[in-house]
């Protein structure tokens, strides 16, 4: 099973290796397009899985704020999605 990312018809994203948690798939950061993403200012806490950072996605010059996540470091529970790329914010993930 493949899984894709896209947004405004650009592929961010294409794996055969997502983690789903939580309902959400986590790319391996190898497959993802990072020319597609700026760091962002925004950090949040999750309490089981620890501190997110994200990115913007970035497609001709349209910006989706703070539309992908990571876990830089995670908690011992979250170990398997460290470092692993997900989207959201109308970024359409889907398997084939």
């Amino acid at each position: 099973m493949t899984v894709t990312a896209k947004w405004q018809g650009k592929v961010l994203a294409s794996s055969e290796r997502t983690v789903v948690v939580e309902g959400n798939h986590y790319f391996p950061i190898d497959d993802v397009d990072r020319s597609l993403l700026e760091a962002s200012e925004l950090h949040t806490l999750c309490p089981w899985k620890g501190v997110a950072s994200y990115y913007d996605v970035v497609v001709d010059g349209q910006r989706n704020g703070d539309a992908a996540w990571y876990y830089p470091e995670t908690k011992p529970e979250a170990a398997e999605i460290t470092g692993r790329v997900a989207f959201w914010k109308g970024v359409e993930v889907t398997t084939v």
